[in-house]
């Protein structure tokens, strides 16, 4: 482990690697619960126009991929709920007008490679800078922020959005600000597993938490914690092995889940296995009497 912080490259791979197993994984288990598993790809093919669109102006790619796929974000939203056009068809309309634009963009760009749309594609750790890094680490405190003042308010809509407008709440800002929030933290995760896997990242690590909890913030736990692991695990992997670091991490979180789904059919088994608690007898009392409890309260 000395070794690996030898390398400032990779001291940078590591913070980054850090915030993406954080970050991805919070808003993955909103994704999963609303049923938008394939939002993160569609705003990761987006993101590459904002990729290209940075290297033809020479600024920040990372800043133009936050900006152009917040955009794409918020135009998604609005398609789907302006137009007869259903969720998965405008999430298309991102995969396609995305990919062809970034495409398109790179090849106006001059000097640009294909090593260097790989780059982005797959990710590359070792292109990580400095300003990459401050970045990203302020999309993160973004990201965590939103979702600490709004997390109750984006609880209820993924589970019923009709229930979320019978409590009075703003859905339409609500589902475009989940549409943000995913866009910035896809943009947060590029830069180490790449836009073609970056949802791989928010989605496996709380399809794993699943096999082993029903709570939702049981399973937010357990996804970070799966995040963390695969996040770190896969680049101190990669760096040892001479692999590909984005690819290394989705395979870690991958190899996770298989473990989360054994684990969890164990945990079933015995459950189904265990003898029911004896009842209590209930004192007789009057016919009209009722249990008194707290007006409001919500046991655990």
């Amino acid at each position: 482990m000395t070794e690996l912080l030898q390398y400032e490259f990779m001291r940078r791979a590591l913070i980054a690697a850090v915030l993406v197993g954080l970050v991805t994984p919070i808003i993955g288990t909103f994704l999963v619960q609303r049923r938008l598993a394939l939002l993160g790809d569609g705003i990761g093919h987006i993101a590459l126009t904002g990729v290209a669109l940075g290297l033809l102006t020479s600024t920040s790619p990372v800043l133009t991929a936050a900006v152009v796929a917040t955009a794409g974000a918020i135009v998604m939203e609005l398609v789907r709920v302006r137009t007869r056009t259903s969720g998965d068809v405008a999430l298309a309309l991102l995969f396609y007008g995305g990919i062809a634009g970034g495409v398109l963009l790179i090849g106006m760009t001059p000097g640009a490679s294909n090593a260097t749309l790989t780059s982005y594609l797959f990710g590359s750790v070792s292109t990580v800078g400095e300003q990459d890094i401050w970045i990203v680490g302020v999309l993160a405190v973004g990201v965590i922020a939103v979702l600490a003042v709004f997390g109750r308010e984006l609880f209820v809509l993924c589970q019923d959005e009709e229930v979320a407008r019978a409590h009075g709440l703003p859905v339409r800002f609500l589902s475009i600000l989940l549409a943000v929030t995913a866009a910035l933290t896809v943009v947060i995760a590029m830069r180490v597993v790449g836009v073609l896997m970056v949802s791989a990242l928010m989605i496996v690590p709380v399809a794993a938490a699943q096999q082993l909890s029903r709570s939702f913030r049981v399973t937010m736990g357990l996804a970070i914690l799966i995040g963390l692991l695969s996040s770190l695990g896969g680049l101190t992997t990669a760096f040892y092995s001479d692999l590909s670091p984005g690819a290394t991490i989705v395979l870690l979180a991958l190899a996770f889940f298989c473990l989360a789904v054994l684990v969890g059919g164990v945990l079933r088994r015995l459950t189904k296995r265990r003898p029911p608690a004896p009842l209590h007898p209930v004192a007789e009392g009057p016919a009209d009497t009722m249990p008194q409890t707290d007006r409001g309260r919500v046991t655990p």
